[in-house]
């Protein structure tokens, strides 16, 4: 019986490694950090196990995802890639997006996230103001307001704004010509405002999320434009963080994903996508990412609600920017702030 046994035993084996090579790879690009994290621990294992597919993870920012994308035209190694929605505006202009198969979770999706014919939005961030609480109690301020508060001297020397080569102070920059004038197609008036007005507050125009905490932590800040995402991060550490929305509304800014042109797997890529657009993934994302669900039918905490732009009135109140005319001038913008802003 031992022989038979054995023989049946390395046939089993056999079996096992001819299923495992038989799955289809299906290739995912996107954030490191807390992000891949939530992937590979909470993500894929189901999604695996219902669609028979091993999911190899690719962790860079959205620019190196992008660069990825331009070097291996041709010859992709990802199957879906997931950016923010700038970035993604130009893979989808580039041609590296395919078309995405339809679903009926599209019909539960917000309007705000259909970014493009290739490309979906899978979480909502809100850019707006990030403030010490506790520190504006005590000199017996009221909550920032308007994106024109960062004019205000009292916030000389305690007020922090990523430059313009992150996207948080780029929607700054727009919103401050859009208030003054002007708007993407006319962006004079931000640089006046932003090199006159607001830069004389700025302590530092801080591009690191990391050391923007630390700038809060020791005190050195009360007030930042920020991500509502961020801004969870930061109040889940015990700091006393809160996020407000400008009455002219906060900038939606999204993690958004697509299917890659030329994948040998893109029912799954298709697939992939309508999964994490799911409600119970939704409500993961906002959880660990900090991005307010696009798909209508997730709930949310009331804690989580509180940080996280959240529910119809919300949402139909954040801005849209214009990537079609941003893209094109950034470059020549990240110069000319360099010169005129940063100065």
């Amino acid at each position: 019986m031992k022989p038979v046994i054995m023989a049946l035993a390395a046939a089993s084996s056999l079996l096992a490694v001819q299923t495992a090579q038989a799955q289809d790879t299906l290739v995912v690009g996107g954030y490191g950090g807390s992000f891949e994290t939530l992937m590979k621990e909470v993500v894929f294992p189901e999604f695996e196990k219902t669609h028979d597919v091993t999911i190899q993870f690719v962790a860079g920012n959205s620019t190196e995802n992008l660069a990825r994308l331009q070097a291996q035209k041709g010859n992709q190694e990802l199957d879906v890639v997931i950016l923010d929605d700038g970035p993604m505006y130009q893979a989808d202009a580039l041609g590296f997006c395919a078309p995405m198969s339809k679903g009926a979770v599209f019909d539960d999706v917000y309007d705000l996230a259909k970014l493009g014919p290739n490309s979906i939005g899978v979480g909502f961030v809100a850019t707006g103001f990030t403030y010490n609480t506790e520190w504006f109690e005590r000199e017996g301020w009221d909550p920032p307001a308007s994106w024109e508060d960062l004019k205000d001297p009292k916030y000389e020397g305690i007020l922090s704004i990523p430059p313009i080569s992150n996207t948080y102070g780029l929607h700054t920059l727009i919103m401050m010509a859009r208030l003054n004038g002007g708007g993407e197609k006319d962006i004079d008036p931000g640089f006046e405002v932003m090199a006159d007005e607001v830069a004389p507050n700025v302590l530092v125009f801080e591009p690191s999320s990391g050391k923007m905490s630390e700038l809060f932590q020791s005190q050195e800040i009360a007030l930042s434009i920020w991500g509502s995402g961020r801004t969870k991060s930061l109040a889940d550490t015990g700091f006393p963080a809160k996020f407000a929305y400008p009455k002219e509304g906060a900038v939606a800014l999204m993690l958004a994903a697509c299917p890659v042109v030329d994948s040998n797997v893109s029912e799954a890529a298709n697939e992939f996508i309508q999964y994490l657009l799911t409600p119970e993934i939704q409500v993961k994302l906002a959880d660990v990412m900090g991005s307010g669900p696009v798909n209508r039918k997730a709930e949310l905490t009331e804690e989580q609600a509180s940080f996280l732009p959240y529910g119809p009135e919300q949402i139909e109140n954040l801005v849209a920017v214009d990537w079609d005319t941003i893209n094109p001038n950034r470059e020549e913008w990240t110069k000319r702030w360099a010169r005129e802003v940063e100065r």
